[in-house]
Formats: C-alpha cells, structure tokens, sequence
C-alpha cells in the first residue's frame, strides 16, 4: 500500500469492517503500528537472496511499508466466510523468499513488480504485493486478485469472499 494511492488515515479506527478489525487488533495490531526496523531487516534478507537459478527479489516502498503495519501478526477468521471459506492470514514476506522466479513471471504477466507478503496459514497458498500495492495470492490453482491494497485483501480474505482468478486475454 503506498502512501499515495491510500485513500484512508492509517491511524482511522474505522479503517475494517468491525470483525475484521476485531481480527486484526486480536492478532497484535492496532492503528499506528509501524515497525520499520522489521520491515528493514526482512527487505535485507529478500534482497540479500538469490535462488540457485540466479533469480532475486524486488522490494519496493509498497511491500515496505505493508510489512512495517503488518508484518509478523497470524490474523485468524472472524466467523464463517460469506461465500467462501475465510483465510487466515500469516503475514511474513520470508514465507516467500525461495520464490523469487515465481513472483518475477507473475510480476512480467502483469507488468509490475511483486514482492512476497506471507501465506494463507491453512494452506499455504503465497500472498504477493505489487508496486502499486495491488495484493495477490498464488496457489495449486492458480492465480488470485485479492484487491486494490492491503486493506481490502485483508477484508476479502477474512470474510471470505471470493477473489478473482488471474487468466490470460483470449
């Protein structure tokens, strides 16, 4: 989430459907958080990395900067999923750190740039953020769009509603 494309004041009580918000402030957050010197030290190690293949991450203000809000919390469902089933959320961008190849194909796909944000903690599926701050997940099945920001894949994920699958243009 960058700071410019953000339309909300990231200390805003009223920031998250009431469950949602329930969710997260049982999971440790609270509005305000900001721990940049973890968000620091998990930039360094993904940049710091390099696959065997030789392929490396990009990280970028966006992925900063969700990481610094909400980085380390494991964030569990508020109550059954609306349409599907609810995801809780482990948010811990070194969950994806072996998938450097993997984010930069999807990145190219999209023409942007992804950097890792955490898993699905049931499944494990990888959540990804882009420069804009677009969050996206990528499983077994495919790939997701999860929404314009951290916030509102936080929402989607933890209420259960259905995200939209990535596919090619006919």
């Amino acid at each position: 989430m960058t700071t410019s494309a953000a339309s909300y004041d990231r200390s805003s009580a009223t920031r998250f459907p009431g469950p949602v918000d329930t969710a997260l402030r049982t999971a440790g957050w609270e509005p305000g958080r900001w721990d940049i010197k973890q968000a620091e030290y998990w930039a360094d190690a993904l940049r710091d990395h390099t696959t065997p293949a030789g392929h490396r991450h990009t990280v970028f203000p966006a992925a900063v900067e969700a990481w610094a809000e909400f980085g380390g919390l494991h964030i569990t469902a508020p109550g059954p999923g609306r349409q599907i089933a609810p995801t809780p959320v482990r948010l811990d961008p070194l969950t994806g750190l072996h998938l450097a190849r993997t984010f930069a194909d999807l990145g190219r796909a999209l023409s942007s740039e992804l950097c890792p944000l955490g898993i699905d903690a049931d499944t494990g599926s990888h959540l990804a953020i882009d420069r804009e701050g677009r969050v996206y997940g990528i499983d077994h099945t495919g790939d997701w769009y999860l929404g314009t920001d951290l916030d509102e894949a936080l929402t989607l994920l933890l209420t259960g509603l259905q995200p939209t699958r990535l596919t090619t243009a006919p």
